[in-house]
């Protein structure tokens, strides 16, 4: 358990930030039985009740969710919650067994993985990387997309060499190179330390606002969480809820820890539905129908 987690759990305790929630998503059970709604014209990728069963198991349950351009949605949830699936089905590597997904013509997608294996014992630049990795053969294009991600002085650096936060900005060089209207990211800051997880906030935040295009940030943290999220969707299979998230910039605990700077890039997400998050991660139900979660 780490410091910065303690704060968190300090900071939600004194009551100092409040995110709104629908209450409509406490009990998916009505999902079942609810109308569906019409899909957002405007929305890059619009789904509606999508579900998804393998072999007897439900990965996915009624699932509703939006992206529209310009806009940074965070999907949070523990382990096994569906969250990486879900990103699977809206990038259509994979089919729905239920509902309907619907994406605007001609949408480049821009996408993050979250496990990048390659083996390191093979001699290879970011530059070269960036080549094997991409359609483009414009070398300005590609200089370019590592200055925007911050990173102009790795193009000639092996790409064993690369620490955990370089990785992730070479990833997301190279996800920038279609010119994406919709940039997925899963688990971008998985391996990253704090101050590293607020510097790759704070350059997502910046990437939206100069291309202005929409961006569905999977993160494995429950609570700490993008500042900048215009929406947060907690995922167990079902959406159990969904809010904004509290800024923390004001709190000087966070301040202390990583500068007022980061801090401004941290939010907390504050759970409000039909069970809480363990130490593990799990959901535990409750016997009501409505809770707020500590952070843990």
């Amino acid at each position: 358990m780490n410091k910065f987690s303690d704060t968190a759990r300090a900071v939600h305790r004194s009551g100092g930030f409040h995110a709104s929630h629908s209450n409509d998503d406490h009990d998916h059970d009505h999902d079942q039985f609810s109308p569906v709604l019409p899909h957002r014209a405007d929305a890059l990728v619009s789904g509606r009740h999508i579900g998804l069963v393998k072999g007897t198991r439900r990965i996915l349950d009624h699932v509703d969710i939006d992206i529209l351009p310009g806009e940074i949605v965070t999907l949070i949830g523990p382990n096994g919650a569906g969250k990486t699936s879900l990103v699977r089905l809206l990038l259509e590597i994979e089919r729905p067994t239920s509902g309907v997904i619907e994406r605007q013509p001609g949408l480049v997608v821009g996408y993050v993985p979250q496990r990048f294996d390659i083996d390191r014992a093979i001699p290879m630049t970011v530059e070269r990387f960036l080549m094997l990795s991409s359609e483009v053969r414009d070398g300005s294009a590609r200089a370019n997309a590592l200055a925007d991600v911050g990173a102009p002085q790795l193009g000639d650096r092996q790409f064993s060499e690369l620490s955990g936060g370089e990785l992730q900005r070479v990833l997301i060089a190279r996800a920038l190179l279609r010119n994406p209207r919709l940039l997925v990211l899963d688990e971008p800051v998985r391996g990253v330390d704090f101050a590293g997880e607020a510097e790759l906030y704070m350059l997502i935040s910046k990437l939206r606002t100069e291309r202005g295009m929409g961006v569905l940030l999977v993160s494995h943290d429950l609570h700490v969480v993008m500042a900048q999220s215009d929406k947060v969707i907690c995922l167990n299979r079902h959406v159990c809820c969904s809010g904004v998230p509290g800024s923390v910039a004001q709190h000087p605990e966070y301040a202390r820890l990583f500068g007022p700077q980061a801090a401004r890039a941290l939010g907390v997400y504050t759970h409000v539905h039909d069970h809480r998050h363990g130490l593990s991660g799990d959901t535990e139900t409750t016997d009501t129908t409505v809770r707020r979660d500590t952070l843990t």
